[in-house]
């Protein structure tokens, strides 16, 4: 079975929402400091300032999971890129702190709805032999985004715009989230979303034209309906119970741990973080492009190879550079060699996430749920990402004025405990069908 272009097209659409979950997520790292002078913020405010995105998050993650189900999951990402539209214009525009508070939460609430549904899109669409490559396209899409923010921003520092710098660096969201709007129309409901909902004969020429595990259309129709097992089950039965108890603590387990790591910090205070370290304002913006840079390299380098390893050994080697550079940068701010060791340090931690954590997480998270549930599995392990990126963003600020040093000793001390989930708890699921990694899972 080849990997075909009606199957390749509509992923890439599809994880045009990474693109901008990640652009609107780094956007905000070259602006804080004219978010403080502008808006006369303190330490508190700013960390507020910046976690009000991630507020939205915590909302849209959470409610978007009967949206995905009763729209299906195209028709939530049509509106979640009006959502997107409507944040960057409004953010670029606000004339006050509380009307810039409201449209990043708007835009918080389109981040937070896409990191479920882009990657549950392209996992329902995708035949497992090549799920884990498609849905790292979102993760892909995700680096770039945010090197693009950072490149962006660099781009439009340098053209000396004055007053109204950081209102561009908004602003030109508003084209990437235009044309994501436009190309949703192009593509296909989810397969699995139609057979759900009785509508079989769409939904096998959508298998048709994207491809199947078994070859044969008409037995993968049979497995998605035997997954979905309606005569017992309903798609509104509950979802917290012992029978899913293991997706969901495993979904839980590998959010937190994402944030613990501290990468949220690092992604929103890029720029801060090596203003702290002695490098001056252009400086600062120019090796944030570098971090970007390295991000979306070893992105690609995980893309090509997670179904050939499996989601397992790129956890493991990503946790192990996650505590050897996390400890080199406490060490940096410790001893104040700051500089040269800072950067290199968090080359390696941006390469480490790429290549583990940033690869596998929503791609695994996409996986371990039946599809009766897959969206409000997806929604949940989402909402404690966010919630735990919210505190992270909120508390860096604060932590970081009085230790730089404690601060990335902390996060360190959580990838170990990442390091021994990985080798006692977490399952492998590559090139398994959706429905028989429930079946793994010991879930009827």
């Amino acid at each position: 079975m080849k990997l075909n272009f009606y199957l390749l097209g509509s992923t890439l659409v599809a994880a045009l929402g990474g693109l901008l979950f990640g652009f609107d997520t780094a956007v905000i790292s070259g602006t804080t400091d004219w978010l403080t002078k502008e808006f006369a913020l303190t330490g508190f405010t700013l960390g507020f300032t910046v976690a009000s995105a991630l507020i939205g998050t915590i909302v849209g993650s959470i409610a978007v999971g009967k949206p995905a189900d009763a729209l299906g999951r195209r028709g939530a990402l049509i509106a979640l890129a009006v959502l997107f539209f409507i944040s960057a214009l409004g953010c670029g525009m606000a004339l006050g702190w509380g009307m810039f508070i409201a449209f990043r939460f708007i835009g918080g609430l389109a981040v937070g709805g896409a990191s479920v549904v882009s990657p549950m899109y392209i996992a329902e669409i995708a035949p497992a032999k090549y799920r884990g490559r498609l849905v790292a396209i979102q993760q892909f899409n995700i680096v770039l985004g945010i090197l693009l923010a950072y490149l962006s921003n660099y781009i439009i520092g340098s053209l000396h715009l004055g007053a109204n710098e950081c209102r561009w660096m908004f602003g030109v969201m508003a084209v990437p989230s235009a044309a994501f709007f436009l190309l949703l129309f192009l593509t296909p409901q989810s397969p699995r979303w139609l057979i759900a909902r009785g509508r079989v004969e769409e939904a096998r020429g959508v298998l048709a034209r994207c491809g199947t595990d078994t070859g044969s259309v008409e037995e993968e129709i049979k497995e998605i309906q035997a997954s979905l097992d309606l005569t017992h089950h309903t798609l509104e039965e509950p979802f917290y119970c012992r029978k899913y108890l293991k997706p969901i603590l495993l979904a839980v387990a590998i959010a937190m741990f994402n944030q613990l790591s501290g990468i949220n910090a690092l992604i929103y205070y890029t720029a801060h973080i090596f203003k702290m370290a002695g490098y001056g304002q252009t400086d600062a913006l120019l090796q944030s492009v570098l971090i970007g840079f390295t991000n979306l390299v070893f992105t690609m380098a995980a893309m090509a190879v997670i179904d050939h390893f499996g989601r397992k050994k790129l956890m493991l080697v990503g946790s192990i550079g996650y505590i050897l550079s996390l400890g080199t940068a406490a060490y940096s701010f410790y001893t104040n060699t700051g500089g040269k060791l800072l950067l290199a340090s968090l080359v390696v931690f941006i390469a480490s996430h790429a290549f583990g954590q940033g690869a596998v997480i929503w791609v695994f998270i996409s996986e371990v749920f039946p599809n009766r549930v897959r969206a409000r599995g997806l929604a949940l392990g989402c909402f404690t990402h966010w919630v735990m990126a919210a505190a992270i963003s909120w508390t860096f600020p604060m932590i970081a004025a009085k230790s730089g040093g404690h601060t990335f000793a902390f996060y360190a001390l959580c990838c170990v405990g990442q390091l021994l989930w990985v080798l006692l708890l977490m399952p492998e699921t590559k090139g398994i069908s959706l429905e028989k990694i429930q079946q793994k899972l010991g879930i009827e």
